[in-house]
């Protein structure tokens, strides 16, 4: 079952657990299905690619799909790992750092 995600494409964010602790990276696809994304540079994989013609053949690095609760949001005015909240501002709901109430959105 899909629940909502607090994380969108283009957010900022660090690995919390697991092989790549600690990289952060910028988020370029969101699975709300899967509640996985993925991120520039994180959980990198070898695939074996066979060639077509508009593509070279042989052994590519890609990116692969991490959970989305093994990431943490980075801060905008700290770069320290945050969660994120949600509060009315006049009819917009917007996003912000729990951590230290910087509006992200």
């Amino acid at each position: 079952m899909a629940t909502k995600l607090k994380v969108k494409k283009g957010d900022k964010v660090v690995v919390i657990t697991g092989r790549d602790k600690g990289k952060t990276g910028e988020i370029i696809e969101v699975q709300p299905a899967l509640n996985r994304v993925k991120v520039r540079g994180v959980n990198m994989v070898k695939r074996h690619q066979k060639q077509t013609m508009q593509t070279q053949g042989g052994i590519i690095e890609k990116e692969a799909a991490i959970h989305v609760s093994n990431i943490a949001h980075i801060d905008p005015k700290t770069q320290k790992p945050t969660r994120i909240g949600y509060r009315m501002e006049g009819e917009n709901k917007v996003r912000f750092a729990r951590a230290s109430g910087e509006k992200i959105d």
